[in-house]
């Protein structure tokens, strides 16, 4: 089976074979991105192997800048380290477009950090640009509406995040650990701080000198570069905690807002927001779930509610949604198609 077309573009993907390299390249193929070659780098160790695709088998190459940069579009899903090595390198003068899936330069003024639902007015000129977090890029699509329409200015957020966030050995890690766990054996844990079979661990990425972990900054330097504010627009805290599943990243949100909300309002908005999908009747039992939002290109938003702390001024809500897509390899492509939309 093939869907390369003449007229189409030439993409590379490197880490192809990674967990968001493997669905990137899902993604092009499920949204018939035009695509004339499909070419995969990785490290040497990885040269020569087979992956069997919705394209058929394609064969992996060692990565080189040389042969990068005969690309139209480079989709980077490797280590920041990597990134910063290279992503510059291939991207330079008449290179191909760079979408970066690392926190490399998510952080650097002149590199936009794009959720194309929000700030895609960010892209023209641009040939590096780097994907956001999964965990911020989930609730940057429900919230944005919101802000919008309401003005926020407080996010309190408490994350329920798969263990994919930590790559296919956390997946790994999981499904050994909780076989051996069934069957009485202890399995030592090396991707995560400690066990996680019927267990939630608290603690994502690096603890920083304020107490909190890189993943949680990254949801408060991400929202509102996304967003275009500042630390004085909007005021953001974020408890990221691991829990023992394979897919999806779940958050608990609550906001505050300038302007007074409208819960029916809410509800009819975000039942038309791009990228969002409402799933809210609890008279049903419906609401956002990993077990229903994994292998999906929306974010499930539900739960619907005003805040009994803020009254007229405060929502919460809760949302899910597959940080392998909506946070990483769907979100990079929804880049490349705007790139060439312009």
């Amino acid at each position: 089976m093939s869907n390369f077309i003449d007229n189409g573009s030439i993409i590379g993907i490197v880490g192809a074979t990674g967990a968001v390299g493997i669905e990137v390249i899902s993604c092009l193929y499920k949204r018939k991105f035009p695509v004339k070659q499909l070419r995969l780098f990785a490290s040497e160790r990885s040269a020569g192997k087979t992956i069997d695709s919705d394209y058929g088998k394609l064969t992996v190459e060692a990565f080189t800048v040389e042969e990068s940069r005969k690309c139209d579009f480079v989709f980077l899903a490797v280590s920041g380290d990597f990134a910063l090595e290279y992503a510059k390198q291939i991207s330079s003068g008449n290179g191909p477009y760079v979408i970066d899936n690392s926190s490399a330069f998510r952080y650097m003024d002149d590199i936009p950090l794009v959720v194309p639902e929000i700030n895609s007015h960010v892209l023209p000129g641009q040939k590096l640009i780097a994907n956001p977090n999964c965990t911020t890029a989930i609730a940057a699509v429900v919230l944005y509406p919101l802000h919008v329409r309401y003005n926020i200015k407080t996010i309190i957020m408490s994350t329920y995040q798969a263990s994919s966030g930590a790559g296919a050995e956390g997946m790994e890690e999981l499904l050994r650990a909780t076989e051996g766990k069934l069957n009485g054996q202890d399995v030592p844990n090396k991707v995560f701080a400690h066990p996680l079979p019927f267990n939630l661990i608290p603690h994502i990425d690096k603890f920083q000198d304020n107490g909190y972990t890189k993943e949680e900054m990254k949801v408060v330097w991400e929202t509102r570069k996304i967003f275009g504010l500042t630390e004085n627009d909007v005021k953001i805290s974020c408890t990221c905690v691991r829990i023992p599943i394979l897919r999806a990243h779940s958050e608990a949100i609550t906001i505050e807002t300038t302007n007074d909300v409208d819960i029916n309002e809410i509800r009819e908005m975000l039942s038309k927001a791009p990228g969002v999908r409402l799933v809210d009747d609890t008279s049903s039992n419906k609401y956002p779930m990993p077990l229903t939002s994994t292998q999906s290109f929306d974010v499930e938003v539900g739960r619907i509610r005003k805040s009994l702390v803020y009254g007229n001024k405060g929502i919460d809500l809760f949302v899910s949604g597959d940080q392998l897509l909506r946070g990483a390899a769907l979100n990079a492509v929804l880049i490349a198609e705007k790139i060439k939309e312009l």
